[in-house]
């Protein structure tokens, strides 16, 4: 993305006056199925602390959120949107085309995204080289500049210190922000080991994208839907695949999954903190500007969410598997958020 510089501007009269007509009285919620039980449990809270509605949370995954979000004002679009990613310049550019010109970015913490499988199978010591191979739709051969369909089926030719069992990955649609996140982090990662590959970044840039990122079709790689928690689900009828989500649903799944190392760090709540592991991201929410002084209890959920009981490094988050911000980026990401400053292009 270019330039995201905050400033602070005023939410069009038109904009506020159509949500006032229509009238809602709870907050609407979309967006990132990692995010969605973070935005989850500050909503039960919010709903039993105070006078106003349960906001109304849905996990639509990442990039579906976004074009709900972005589809205008009013109440008939969403207040909030969950991102387990940062907001694309392509998706501002369509909230800004579409007159929501007021967009709060909210960084709630980390996440790390964890390859994991059912409890009592086989320890995976991966690399994120391994993971390129396994799960590339093309890849390298010796030759420089050669790339092939994926030939591989077992872990073990991609590796031969890997268990020898059919490569069979569960993990996020397209539409994902964590799927999105995945390839960025672990599928490129791995793909720039290859030094002929890695200098086609500054050559061909499209070229280096489309090697890097295009995750294989011919079966091994399943998407399993936007619901982190059916994939742990089949996971247990399914011993000998892998499945890719956030840690925080390994975190409260620990007596069913276990997470694979990677790169030789385990997905830990202190790894990921550290930056040890390295398949870990930010997550946000985004906060639609004109709906704040029109829809109850915003600029209070707002409060709450980012509330040092919530956020904080002893909050109740953390409990659920949120890596906290910390020290002054915490306190930076407080102020910014109850002054309402916005993100521009």
């Amino acid at each position: 993305m270019k330039t995201l510089k905050k400033i602070t501007l005023v939410a069009g009269l038109v904009a506020a006056s159509q949500i006032q007509a229509a009238g809602r009285d709870y907050i609407s919620v979309v967006g990132s199925s990692t995010v969605y039980p973070f935005s989850t449990v500050v909503a039960e809270r919010f709903g039993k602390s105070t006078s106003f509605k349960t906001p109304k949370i849905e996990s639509t995954g990442t990039g579906g959120g976004m074009k709900l979000f972005c589809k205008g004002n009013g109440v008939d679009t969403p207040d909030i949107t969950n991102a387990s990613r940062r907001i694309k310049e392509s998706e501002l550019t369509m909230c800004h085309d579409n007159g929501v010109d007021g967009v709060v970015e909210v960084l709630i913490g980390y996440d790390g995204i964890v390859v994991a499988n059912e409890i009592s199978s086989h320890d995976f010591k991966l690399s994120r080289k391994d993971l390129f191979l396994a799960l590339a739709k093309e890849v390298p051969t010796e030759k420089d500049g050669e790339l092939v369909p994926n030939p591989y089926t077992m872990w073990n030719e991609v590796n031969a210190e890997l268990p020898a069992v059919k490569i069979e990955v569960l993990g996020p649609p397209p539409t994902s922000g964590t799927r999105d996140a995945f390839v960025e982090l672990a599928m490129e990662g791995g793909c720039k080991k290859f030094p002929w590959i890695k200098a086609t970044k500054d050559s061909d840039k499209s070229q280096y994208k489309t090697i890097c990122h295009s995750i294989r079709e011919d079966g091994a790689y399943v998407e399993a839907g936007e619901n982190d928690n059916l994939i742990i689900q089949k996971l247990q009828k399914n011993p000998d695949a892998l499945g890719i989500f956030g840690f925080s649903f390994l975190d409260q799944n620990a007596d069913l999954v276990k997470g694979s190392l990677v790169d030789g760090a385990a997905p830990e709540f202190e790894t990921i903190a550290s930056g040890e592991y390295p398949v870990s991201r930010p997550l946000y929410f985004y906060v639609k500007k004109a709906h704040v002084a029109e829809i109850p209890g915003m600029k209070e959920f707002l409060a709450e969410f980012t509330s040092e009981k919530a956020m904080g490094e002893e909050g109740y988050l953390t409990d659920k598997g949120l890596i906290p911000l910390g020290g002054e980026l915490y306190n930076k990401v407080k102020t910014d958020t109850m002054e309402l400053n916005n993100l521009e292009l």
